[in-house]
């Protein structure tokens, strides 16, 4: 079985990890309620996808 000949520094380590970095998801605002949500889905307060009511809100 291979083994590795030098450590592997920590520059070449965190080169590999740097795509693996989390970001937070953007958020729009409904046109309706004005609370923020994600694009292209259902609000989660009132329930509106562009401008029809397309789920039951949190109220209901």
């Amino acid at each position: 079985m291979g083994l590795p000949k030098r450590r592997t520094s920590k520059s070449r380590r965190d080169k590999r990890r740097t795509g693996k970095s989390l970001t937070a998801p953007s958020l729009a605002t409904c046109p309706d309620c004005g609370e923020p949500a994600l694009p292209h889905h259902a609000c989660p307060s009132c329930g509106s996808y562009k401008g029809r009511k397309a789920a039951p809100s949190k109220e209901d």
